[in-house]
């Protein structure tokens, strides 16, 4: 059967069901600050063809061709299209050679309970060629808990052909079908990859022995989760080709120096760690003297260290080294021999660990997983929740197969773990399936491009830590004719009670929210009739996000992310009481998150884009006491951790170190890679179109208003806006097209020609410095002026771009013509560009500590009159009521030219400094600070949050049972460690955490409150309320307030507005001991009503 729903993607082109042919258009182009770290995306024109895009920058149309690993079998010749739009974030993670391969490769998917349907979902929004869903068997209401395509009117129903319908919703451009009856070897021919997640051994020995010898191999992975216990197993065959290992771009480093020496020792400027290992492979490039070194041939590395390493080899009859070099790591594919599964069953090899507190725990799964099969093969079915006769047959099954292994024997089977793991094992837990779909999703991906190593072959978990603490009656697993039997079978009704009762935030709705709220609607979080699930997210819904954030459909562009993913989520359990708000979390919304909401809280769970919101929500649970549950992707990594009250640190008690910033004057005058370049580019971008025109309007506004604050300020920032302001409304002011052709033209005249001929005459190729070294050392590197080429597309396509938007601003129509290259080559010819001539005595900004280019000057109020006389005599000869358009950057709309400008102009920049030019799409992730991110990894996360979600709700568990966890599914790697516990701090007999906060009640004074202090051995020297000091015992005057309410003071000295609802404020104090030694006391409360 095949299914296809007649709706397209806006902005996709048909899909061709018949002969399996795509085809699309291409509309789109595509880490963070808290302002730029959501997807932000124009919906206007998303369905337009790329008409308009006749240049292209850089090598965007590089035809350069990575070799198809061995595994994987492609179809046609031809390189399907790739919707950058939608899939910008994926390609930051995989380039569009891997996503040209995904698009040509067909997935068969065997089994249709969760683990099966995460990975298809993983897939679809991926963007494979194709997706076969295969099942036999039907829906059951004990199947409700983890796929999130089923409902209970798909009961009785073949499985795959109730999935298949939501499955196609998530992408129109992957054919999604099914097979409903008994699989035959011959037909996983017709794939790329096939997965099995519901299969016994025998059978699968059957089919990866001809997958592993079919020519070209098939890959073949089997994967299955019971319970809490899940394995995954990967054969590609006897020789696959991983063609990226690590998905990693190349290091590396700017020369400064190499030895005449065997070993030749290589040291580098300090900008930037080298990140070389021992053995690394590297080439060298643009090295002055020891020209040797420039043919191209890889060469080893040893005894690598943070800025400088060894070469195997002898260079003492080399040139002597002069200058400049660029050392470049070469990264070299590696070729994986995969055994067959009869013979990895015997022989399993290493097996890949993540908890390493269970060193020993994968073995005995191996042999755990072995024994189910047998039980199931010998009895027809699995163990039975709470039967101990089925536990003791699993476990002499075990211990048979055991006595079989010879020296591979294990000394123990360990009983207990047996007992959980035969209690759970018909069931398949939503987190379980989420996680490892997150896994086996990437292993396809790995499969069928050769980007990232594959799992090699086994890989064994287990969370047997999120079962209950307490002993529960065998009658607690017993099946309750509910859609979460199958959850009850693991946890017991109790927990179910919990789960269903809880009062839940989630914050954030994007591609973690909507995850999290299709799993906690599956576990059945907050569908009790106690219970209430609240999600909020400010943003709204673009197509960008449709390729991750799975909950939304095309027809969504335009709405909230909240109410659209509530809805959805409750679509998928109509039992999940849900509330959908549009509010973002912070100091300014604590009136809609008041403390009654936080206070009612069971469980936070953060599912946010930027670390500033992360610690305003830590800060609150923590103030609350409430657990919270944090996660966060980056490409193929991921992370969790678990903030639970009083047994773990909180997120904010350690943070990442802030990214390094290039110094301006670099960014500005001396740029040494592209990333310089862009930073450059994207300022200039805002600062022409839209802070000029900004400034521009708020003079146009109020005129009066404007040049009396430019006169009151009176400094050299003034001084330089009003001359960009006068500028732009006189010497640069358009008022046809042909005028924006001519701005764009002499702009780039004085960036890429003027301005570097002033730096090199100012600083010559020979200049040296004050100390007599040369200037133009590393990581320095010497620019040269470009002549401008109308027969060059990318100066033209410059033109085209700057042209354009400087019309919008202006609100010029843009004539057809800016559109076509030999008219508007004949349009830039009619430019007459003024001769340059560099000064004497022009001063450029060398120091990297600078933080502004402007420089004062002792007639700055002066210069500012005479600035304000000039513009208002140019404000009389505009037009009544002209005002600028300002352009705000977006970098998500392929039709508007922001990232061809960006681009052109950072790549005319590298152009000067000799520094490798970018496409327009790797310019989109740098400028725009694009995140990258794929389903895969979310899932992953999302899944291990909520097995973490089973222990918060449990409420008794100790923190050495809590997990946090680092995941990158590149290597593969996961490491898996308790949380660490909070800091404690003792005085005298007494000792408190972060968590602790300390109560006065009885609307204190404050020497009463001083008195309280006094009694624990404190002395309090300093409080405050906010960012107002109450009280410090160096100021005499302050001891007259010592009779006063502390609440009082704190409406007086610090204008609190407390609110009506709350009956206590919060002081900072700083105390000394007896001894004069500083003691960090926790926050205190002190309550006034």
């Amino acid at each position: 059967m095949l299914y296809m729903l007649p709706r397209k993607r806006a902005g996709e082109g048909e899909v061709v069901a018949a002969g399996c042919s795509f085809k699309k258009i291409c509309v789109g182009e595509g880490l963070a600050s808290p302002s730029d770290t959501s997807d932000k995306s124009s919906l206007g024109g998303s369905g337009r063809a790329h008409s308009n895009n006749s240049f292209t920058i850089g090598n965007s149309s590089s035809s350069s061709q990575e070799q198809v690993p061995i595994a994987m079998a492609m179809g046609d010749g031809n390189p399907p299209h790739i919707d950058e739009d939608l899939h910008s974030r994926q390609l930051a993670v995989y380039g569009r050679e891997t996503m040209r391969r995904l698009f040509a490769s067909n997935v068969l998917i065997s089994g249709m309970q969760g683990l099966g349907a995460e990975i298809a979902k993983n897939l679809i929004l991926a963007g494979v060629k194709s997706v076969t869903l295969h099942d036999d068997g039907v829906v059951e209401l004990w199947d409700l808990s983890s796929n999130f395509a089923f409902t209970e009117s798909d009961i009785g129903k073949n499985r795959a052909l109730a999935c298949v319908g939501k499955m196609q919703e998530l992408n129109n451009a992957v054919l999604v079908s099914t097979l409903t009856t008994n699989l035959s070897k011959e037909q996983l021919s017709e794939f790329q990859a096939v997965v099995f997640t519901d299969i016994s051994l025998t059978k699968a020995i059957e089919f990866d022995d001809y997958c592993h010898s079919h020519q070209p191999p098939i890959a073949f992975i089997k994967a299955e989760v019971r319970g809490l216990f899940g394995c995954i197993f990967c054969d590609f065959g006897p020789e696959f080709k991983v063609l990226d290992v690590d998905g990693e771009d190349p290091h590396t480093g700017i020369i400064a120096s190499i030895s005449n020496d065997s070993p030749a020792l290589v040291s580098c400027v300090d900008d930037e760690r080298l990140e070389l290992q021992d053995g690394d492979l590297v080439v060298f490039s643009e090295v002055h003297g020891m020209t040797e070194l420039n043919d191209g041939k890889p060469r080893k590395v040893k005894n690598a260290r943070p800025y400088s390493f060894f070469l195997e080899e002898d260079t003492t009859n080399y040139g002597f080294y002069q200058k400049g070099g660029i050392v470049t790591q070469v990264k070299e594919p590696k070729v994986l021999n995969f055994k067959p599964l009869r013979e990895a069953l015997a022989d399993p090899g290493d097996f890949l660990l993540s908890d390493f507190s269970k060193f020993d725990r994968p073995s005995l799964l191996h042999l755990a997983f072995q024994a189910l099969d047998k039980f199931v093969s010998d009895v027809g079915r699995y163990p039975i929740a709470g039967s101990e006769e089925d536990v003791q047959k699993l476990i002499s099954i075990a211990d048979g197969l055991n006595n079989g292994l010879g020296d591979g024997k294990l000394e123990d089977i360990n009983p207990k773990l047996l007992r959980f793991f035969a209690f759970g094992s018909r069931a398949v837990l939503n987190p379980m399936a989420a996680m490892f779909g997150g896994i086996v999703g990437q292993e396809v991906v790995k499969a069928c491009s050769g980007k990232f190593h594959p799992l090699f072959q086994f890989f064994y978990f287990d969370s047997v830590e999120s079962l209950p603490t307490e002993q529960l009656d065998p009658g607690e697993f017993a099946p309750v004719n509910s859609r979460y039997d199958a959850q009850i079978s693991v946890f017991g009704s109790k927990l179910q009670k919990k789960l269903e009762d809880a009062n839940v935030f989630v914050v954030g709705s994007g591609a973690l929210g909507c995850e999290f709220l299709k799993n906690l609607a599956l576990m059945g979080v907050s569908c009790g009739s106690q219970g209430r699930l609240t999600v909020t997210d400010d943003d709204v819904i673009e197509k960008s996000n449709l390729s991750r954030q799975f909950l939304f459909r095309d027809w969504n562009i335009g709405q909230a992310k909240s109410t659209v993913a509530a809805a959805a989520a409750a679509s998928i359990n109509p039992q999940f009481s849900v509330e959908a708000l549009q509010n973002r979390v912070g100091p300014e919304t604590e009136n809609v998150f008041d403390d009654t909401f936080w206070e009612n809280l069971t469980a936070v769970i953060n599912a946010l884009d930027n670390v500033n919101a992360r610690l305003y929500v830590d800060g609150r649970c923590l103030y609350f006491q409430k657990p919270l549950l944090e996660s966060g992707t980056l490409g193929a990594k991921c992370n969790t951790q678990m903030v639970i009250p009083h047994l773990t640190e909180n997120y904010g008690a350690s943070r990442d170190p802030p990214e390094k910033q290039a110094p301006m004057c670099t960014v500005h005058s001396f740029p040494h890679n592209i990333d310089h370049c862009l930073t450059w580019a994207r300022s200039e971008f805002e600062g022409l179109l839209e802070k000029i025109p900004t400034e521009v309007n708020a003079y146009l506004s109020n005129p009066g208003e404007y040049t009396s604050s430019m006169r009151n300020v009176g400094d050299a920032q003034s001084r330089e806006t009003l001359e960009r302001v006068l500028e732009c409304l006189d010497r640069e002011r358009c008022d046809t097209f042909q005028d924006c052709v001519t701005w764009a033209r002499i702009k780039f005249e004085d960036y890429f020609a003027n301005r570097v001929k002033q730096l090199i005459y100012t600083f010559p190729e020979d200049a040296a410095t004050s100390t007599g070294a040369p200037f133009w050392s590393a990581p320095k590197r010497f620019p040269r002026p470009l002549q401008f080429l109308a027969s060059d597309p990318s100066h033209l396509h410059y033109v085209m771009a700057a042209s354009i938007l400087r019309a919008e601003t202006f609100g010029i129509p843009v004539p057809d013509w800016a559109k076509h290259p030999h008219k508007l080559a004949e349009a830039v010819d009619k430019v007459i560009v003024p001769e340059f001539q560099p000064k004497e005595g022009v001063k450029i900004v060398t120091d990297e500590k600078a933080t502004s280019l402007s420089s004062s000057s002792i007639d700055d109020a002066a210069v500012i009159n005479d600035l304000i006389i000039k513009l208002e005599h140019c404000h009389n000869t505009l037009v009544p009521n002209f005002m600028m358009k300002p352009i705000q950057f977006e970098k998500d709309d392929d039709t508007n030219y922001h990232m061809d400008l960006i681009a052109a102009l950072a790549n005319m920049r590298a152009r000067n400094y000799s520094i490798p030019e970018v496409d327009k799409l790797k310019a989109k992730f740098i400028a725009g600070r694009i995140i990258p991110a794929i389903a895969t990894s979310t899932a992953m996360a999302t899944g291990l949050v909520c097995l973490e979600l089973y222990k918060v709700l449990d409420g008794a568990h100790k923190v050495e049972d809590y997990r946090n966890t680092f995941a990158n599914l590149a290597l593969p790697l996961f490491s898996i460690a308790e949380p660490v516990p909070p800091k404690v701090i003792k005085h005298r007999d007494m000792s408190w955490t972060v968590w602790d906060r300390w109560i006065v009640k009885g609307n204190p004074t404050l020497r009463e409150l001083l008195l309280w202090l006094k009694d624990k051995g404190l002395n309090a020297y300093s409080i405050s309320c906010g960012s107002c000091l109450l009280f410090n015992s160096m100021f005499p005057r302050h001891k007259e307030r010592m009779d006063k309410k502390v609440v009082d003071l704190a409406r007086e000295v610090a204008k609190v507005e407390i609110p009506s609802y709350r009956c206590h404020l919060d002081v900072v104090i700083a105390c000394e001991d007896d001894d004069d030694n500083d003691v960090d006391i926790p926050l205190v409360s002190v309550y006034f009503r």
